[in-house]
C-alpha cells in the first residue's frame, strides 16, 4: 500500500538481482528480479522511479521502511548500486538484504544466509568488493545445477526454466519473499528454521 506520509528513516535495503532488459526477464540468472517483483505485486506498489542506477520503491515491509531495488548496472555490477544507496541512507551491512540464484539449490529449494563468502556469484562478488564487507544477509533461490561438468556456467545461468518447472519456481519466490519480510523485522532466525531447505 502506498503510504502518503512515510515516517522515519529507510533502515533497510531489499535487493533482487537480474540483468535489465526483456531478453533476460525470464533467465534462472533473474530470480531476484521476479521476486521483486512478487513483492511489489503482493504488498501494491510498483518499481516506477530511477535512482542509484535502480528502479527503486521507498514502502514498509511490515513496520520497517525499506528501499527496495533491481539494479540495472548488469548483475556482475550489482555492487555499484547497492553501495550508492547504502551510502545515501547509512544502511549498516547487516540491514542489506540481497536475494539472488543460486546454482547449487534445486529448483524450489531456498537458503537464508546471514552473511559469507560470494560462492562464485558475481553479483555478491560485486557487491562484497563495493561495500567492503560480507556481512549481509541473503536469501538465495534454486535454480538447479548445470546438466553437466562441461556445460558452460553463462548459458546455463541465462537459459530460461523449462514449463515444468514453473510451479516449484513459484513457491520458491514466495517463500523468499515472505524469508526477507522477516529479515526486515528482526526474525532471521525464524526465516532460516522456516525456508532453508
Amino acid at each position: 500500500m502506498f503510504n502518503f506520509f512515510k515516517r522515519g528513516k529507510i533502515e533497510y535495503i531489499i535487493a533482487g538481482l537480474g540483468n535489465p532488459g526483456s531478453k533476460y526477464a525470464k533467465t534462472r540468472h533473474n530470480v531476484g528480479f521476479m521476486a521483486m517483483d512478487m513483492l511489489a505485486k503482493e504488498n501494491g506498489f510498483e518499481f516506477k522511479k530511477i535512482k542509484f542506477n535502480s528502479q527503486i520503491a521507498d514502502e514498509y515491509i511490515g513496520s520497517k521502511r525499506c528501499l527496495l531495488m533491481k539494479p540495472q548496472t548488469m548483475m556482475n555490477n550489482s555492487g555499484e548500486a547497492i553501495y550508492q544507496a547504502a551510502e545515501y541512507y547509512n544502511i549498516p551491512d547487516e540491514n542489506i538484504v540481497i536475494i539472488y540464484d543460486d546454482i547449487s539449490l534445486d529448483v524450489g529449494a531456498t537458503r537464508i544466509r546471514r552473511k559469507g563468502s560470494a560462492g562464485g556469484h558475481n553479483g555478491i562478488k560485486s557487491i562484497i568488493s563495493c561495500i567492503g564487507s560480507e556481512d549481509f544477509p541473503r536469501v538465495k533461490i534454486g535454480v538447479g545445477k548445470k546438466p553437466n561438468a562441461k556445460y558452460d556456467l553463462a548459458r546455463w545461468v541465462l537459459g530460461e526454466f523449462p514449463a515444468e518447472q514453473t510451479d516449484s519456481l513459484q513457491s520458491a519466490l514466495a517463500n523468499a519473499i515472505d524469508a526477507a519480510r522477516l529479515i526486515v523485522n528482526n526474525q532471521i532466525d525464524k526465516a532460516m528454521n522456516q525456508y532453508n531447505s
